[in-house]
This record gives C-alpha cells, sequence and structure tokens, in this order.
C-alpha cells in the first residue's frame, strides 16, 4: 500500500484524488492546504462577493468527499519544504510526512505591484474565499474601490463590487481591459458594457502610490490625480506557488518544469494546476497556463500516472469563457497575432447587436477564435484547434449561421466524444 500525498485542495488536488481512487481503492491519500474550508470553486468569488451565490453554492465537492474518498485533509497547514532525497515534505509547524509519491498542486499567489504603500490596512488580492470575506467585511464602510489591473481578476472584482453598489474605478496600465484574452476590437465591447453598468475604467493609467496613514485612504495615479479610496484590489495577475520546492533538485522556471507524464525531474514527484510548467499547444512550448479547466485535466493525469498508469499530456489550450452583465466573450487558443501575414483573420462584426467574431488561420488550421456576444461554436471551434483539422475545405463556413457540429463529424478522430 501506498502514501499519497497531494499539497493543494483546489482543481488539480481534487481531480488527482479521483483518478487515484478510479484504480487504487486502499493507498492513503493525504491532502494538505493552506486554507481553512474545503475545496470550493474559486472561480466563482466574484459571484460570492457580488451576493449572486451563498457560500455553500461555491463548494467544489460536497463534506462527505473526503470521508467517502478515504481522504486525510489537513487544513490550515502549509508546506515549507520538500525533500526529495528522504520522500518527505516538512511542514512549518515542523512536522514532516513521508511520501511514495507526491503532487505539488499549490497553486499561485496574486502578484502585488510595486508600488508606495501598497501594504497598507484596505490593499487585498482576490485569489481565495478569505479575501472576498475580508473585502465584504469592508464594504459597509466602503464608498469607492480602486482596482488595479484590467485583467480577468481585476473586472471580476469589479463586477462584483459593482452589484454591491459601490463606486469601483479600474485602472489599467494598458491601452485595453483583458489585454492577455482579447484584441482591441473585442476589448472595446467588454468596456462599453462595463461602462455601461457603472465601471469607469482609466485606461493607459498607473497607480504610483497608495495614500493614507496606515489604511487606505486614496490612490495616486501617474497623472498626478488621486481618487479617493478606502479599498483597493490588485489584480496584477499571480505568481506560482513554488517556495516549497527551491533549493532542491526540482526543475524551476516560472512554475515547476514537467514531462509529458506531468512528472518533475524527480521521478515520483509530478505538479498539475497553476504551479506547473506544462507544454502549451498555442505557443507550441512549455508555459504556465493559470486556468481552472487546465488543472482538472492535469490533475486527472498526474493522479493517474501516480496511481501506475502512463497517460501522455497533450498539452494546454488557451481557453478564456466569461460573462459581463449578460454580454459573453470567449478566446481561444491565440487571440491576436498583430500584422503577421502568416495568419489569414476570417472575422463578422456587427457594433449594433453586440456580436464580433474572429477566428485566425494558419496553413489551413484554426489556430484561435475570439467570439463576443454569440459564442455558440466555441465547442466546435475548440475541436478543430485542439486536434489541427485541415479546414480548407470548412473555411468558407466557418462564420455561416448554420455552421456546426455536423459539419465537422468527417474531421474528427474520436466521435463518441464530440458532443461532450
Amino acid at each position: 500500500m501506498k502514501q499519497f500525498i497531494i499539497i493543494g485542495n483546489s482543481a488539480a488536488g481534487i481531480a488527482a484524488i479521483e483518478a487515484i481512487r478510479r484504480t487504487d481503492k486502499d493507498s492513503k491519500i493525504t491532502i494538505i492546504s493552506d486554507e481553512d474550508n474545503p475545496s470550493y470553486c474559486r472561480c466563482l468569488i466574484s459571484y460570492y462577493l457580488a451576493g449572486d451565490v451563498k457560500e455553500d453554492k461555491i463548494l467544489y465537492r460536497s463534506a462527505d468527499f473526503y470521508k467517502d474518498n478515504n481522504i486525510e485533509l489537513l487544513l490550515n497547514k502549509k508546506v515549507s519544504r520538500v525533500d526529495p532525497k528522504k520522500n518527505r515534505i516538512i511542514l512549518e509547524d515542523r512536522s514532516q510526512l513521508g511520501y511514495d509519491s507526491l503532487l505539488i498542486a499549490t497553486g499561485a499567489s496574486p502578484k502585488f505591484p510595486e508600488v508606495k504603500g501598497i501594504k497598507k490596512t484596505g490593499v487585498y488580492g482576490f485569489r481565495t474565499l478569505k479575501d472576498a470575506k475580508d473585502i465584504e467585511g469592508l464594504l459597509p464602510v466602503t464608498r469607492t474601490a480602486c482596482i488595479l489591473g484590467g485583467g480577468l481578476i481585476g473586472l471580476k472584482a469589479a463586477y462584483a463590487l459593482s452589484k454591491r453598489k459601490i463606486e469601483v474605478k479600474v485602472i489599467v496600465k494598458s491601452k485595453q481591459v483583458l489585454s492577455q484574452v482579447l484584441d482591441p476590437q473585442a476589448a472595446v465591447f467588454v468596456q462599453q458594457k462595463l461602462g455601461q453598468n457603472g465601471i469607469e475604467l482609466l485606461l493607459g493609467q498607473d497607480a504610483v502610490e497608495i495614500i493614507g496613514e496606515g489604511e487606505v485612504k486614496a490612490v495616486k495615479l501617474d497623472s498626478g490625480k488621486a481618487i479617493g479610496s478606502s479599498l483597493v484590489i490588485a489584480a496584477k495577475g499571480v505568481s506560482p506557488n513554488i517556495d516549497s520546492v527551491k533549493d532542491n533538485q526540482v526543475k524551476i522556471n516560472e512554475g515547476i518544469v514537467v514531462n509529458h507524464l506531468l512528472q518533475t525531474d524527480v521521478a515520483n514527484i509530478y505538479a498539475a494546476g497553476d504551479v506547473c510548467e506544462a507544454f502549451d499547444l498555442t505557443l507550441g512550448k512549455s508555459s504556465v497556463n493559470a486556468l481552472w479547466p487546465v488543472a482538472i485535466e492535469q490533475g486527472k493525469i498526474a493522479g493517474m500516472n501516480m496511481a501506475g498508469d502512463k497517460v501522455d499530456y497533450e498539452g494546454a489550450l488557451g481557453m478564456n469563457s466569461l460573462e459581463f452583465f449578460g454580454l459573453p466573450v470567449v478566446s481561444l487558443g491565440i487571440f491576436n497575432t498583430g500584422k503577421d501575414p502568416a495568419f489569414e483573420e476570417l472575422k463578422i462584426l456587427d457594433t449594433k447587436a453586440n456580436i464580433y467574431k474572429k477566428l485566425l488561420v494558419k496553413n489551413n488550421l484554426l489556430v484561435g477564435a475570439v467570439l463576443v456576444g454569440d459564442i455558440k461554436n466555441s465547442g466546435v471551434f475548440l475541436r478543430l484547434i485542439r486536434e489541427k483539422v485541415d479546414i480548407a475545405s470548412l473555411k468558407g463556413r466557418l462564420l455561416s449561421e448554420n455552421f456546426g457540429y455536423p459539419d465537422i463529424m468527417d474531421f474528427i478522430k474520436d466521435k463518441e466524444t464530440l458532443y461532450v
């Protein structure tokens, strides 16, 4: 009987548990989390803060999940160091646990910009349920909030606060929101929708100082303007939580580097989720892909391999699905190419109907898609991208109103999963 240890109690860790238990019902599995609650859907904390869902509705698995799967759950425990030579982990309380196989699924933490006063009371990240609860506690005494960053996390926080009747100002250094997800044209639709719902976007500006005596009072911009605010949310991206494997044999780049089996340089140590640097199908090289569906897939495959299977991880594919105030948006694969002549763009733009569709084609392969307003064929496009289908005979119909799954039946390898 083996001893499995999983560090991290979110999407990747839970997926690994379920994969291991499908073939190994008896080995001991210990899962360790530095948070104080069972697994929850991290991507739903904005809806919790907005008041759209209650806390019990964001639980990722039922309260009986750990007992039913014979899991030892250790909450409020932080791993300070992994010792691959002795097959053990050391916790911050100096206790130690040995393992036969280890999965590092420690996720990522918010990046806090190097701005004067960033550590003042009233400045938060927006990554955990605790963050959401701490921010919620300030709302009764908050009139205006500033969001630093116009990425997905920042806009989700802005949406949540606006739903709670807080005046929200989003400070975006670039000239558009969601610059890591959308092209400028798609961003315009999102920006208009946010503005129509009372969220002020300060594009091309950056915060240089958080003003206040201990507590936040205002945010000073590089333009010299100061915005009165008692709440600041830093949403400038995330950094993989790699501290536990620094200074040992586990190879680290941006994240923990893994092979096609999601193994690290140490054969019995695996990594998955936001901490993992694995092959990216879009980029054609290894990268950290901090997305919930990617974490689930990586956790599943890592768990299968920990249990003795040999399953290859084909690679991550950048994909984002979001909705702001009723406007749905999907981004798949490559979304912006500049003026690279190697790419062909297929487009539909209807500003009155709030519809924008752009497909990117290279060498008769669909390599990316951006859909705003009408996202009904996003699953079809994702399948064509992932399976590298030659679309030469389909190109003229891809954006037609009646194009859909039946049109790609003859081009797909695994037809049994076509509608999954």
